[in-house]
């Protein structure tokens, strides 16, 4: 496994069913998709396989029943897959006996789900230190590190209040401070956005990239909405029937989806946000030119779509290191705008 690498999944299935590991063995351990409707089996997760890098944001997607949120259940051992394995930081987790879970899961693993799940009748800072009295760590300790989230989560001020005296964004907060007090390696969050109206749930998304940025956390986010994971993720894994469809980055995903199932996710993702001008940029292939007014490789291209659009030529594409690396012109900007796969 890869020094990077915190989780690896390897053809992990999660069958439903009256003996899923006998219906896996008959059908030698890949059952047809026919052998299931036959047999009244249900495959919630098929073959699936991934790696987790540490301090990426993975974001796993897929409309209803597509077998996501079983995916990270599965990883945290919530439901044990039926076959397969998982490997933590380098140790078998399915090897794991259930104290040892337990363990795992109070000291390395942080959750958040999209029913809050706070204790009505204790206030901000004992709802957000609940997990510390669960490790027994002693009252100073663990308020004092609970004040620590509450101050991280912007509700300091808020440390007496009651969860019904909260907004739902504030509640959200509360929850992403209880899971973060615990320091956990790994951060797991289902639809942690989902209930929320759209003005907080934007709000939520600007507040989940700054504390990123602050934590370097590895995270399996789980959503529907592309444009949410767009947003967040470094990659993007689009699940179908209980199968890992296509993983990439949200950009070669928008450029090159995998199969109609992902375009039609991609088909109205923010383009402008997502696709850098190295992506759609025309190579030199060793010509040379001036790098005057030059526009970098790295930059969206909404952030130079008026440059671009408005000069009488093509602009100039310079690497990181100042260096001509190709031209951008108005005739592939508005392709790359406006979802044109002749690139």
């Amino acid at each position: 496994m890869a020094d990077d690498v915190q989780i690896s999944c390897r053809n992990m299935w999660k069958v439903f069913g009256a003996d899923p590991k006998g219906f896996m063995s008959k059908h030698g351990g890949a059952p047809a998709p026919e052998a299931f409707v036959s047999e009244g089996y249900i495959g919630a997760v098929q073959d699936v396989s991934f790696d987790v890098h540490a301090g990426e944001i993975l974001i796993i997607m897929g409309l209803s029943g597509s077998g996501k949120s079983t995916v990270i259940r599965c990883i945290t051992r919530l439901n044990d897959p039926t076959t397969g394995s998982i490997m933590f930081e380098g140790s078998d987790l399915l090897a794991a006996n259930d104290q040892e879970m337990i363990e795992i899961r109070r000291h390395k693993m942080g959750m958040v789900f999209q029913n809050f799940g706070l204790l009505p009748h204790r206030d901000v800072l004992s709802n957000v230190a609940f997990p510390l009295e669960v490790q027994g760590m002693d009252l100073a300790t663990r308020h004092a590190r609970a004040q620590e989230m509450v101050d991280l989560v912007g509700l300091g001020g808020r440390e007496s209040y009651f969860p019904r005296e909260l907004s739902g964004g504030q509640q959200q907060r509360v929850g992403i401070a209880r899971s973060l007090a615990v320091e956990p390696d790994v951060w797991f969050l289902d639809e942690p956005f989902s209930a929320l109206d759209p003005l907080i749930r934007a709000e939520m998304q600007d507040e989940f990239i700054r504390l990123q940025q602050m934590l370097k956390k590895t995270i399996v986010f789980i959503t529907h909405d592309f444009e949410e994971a767009t947003k967040l993720a470094d990659r993007i894994g689009i699940m179908k029937d209980g199968r890992m469809v296509q993983l990439t980055t949200p950009e070669e995903m928008v450029l090159h989806p995998a199969d109609d199932y992902v375009a039609e996710f991609a088909r109205n993702a923010p383009r402008d946000r997502i696709v850098s001008v190295g992506a759609v940029m025309e190579k030199l292939n060793g010509k040379s030119r001036s790098t005057a007014n030059a526009i970098d490789a790295k930059a969206k291209i909404g952030e130079v779509a008026e440059q671009v659009l408005t000069a009488s030529k093509p602009v100039p594409v310079v690497d990181g290191d100042g260096k001509l690396a190709g031209q951008l012109s108005r005739e592939r900007i508005t392709k790359a705008l406006f979802g044109s796969e002749d690139l």
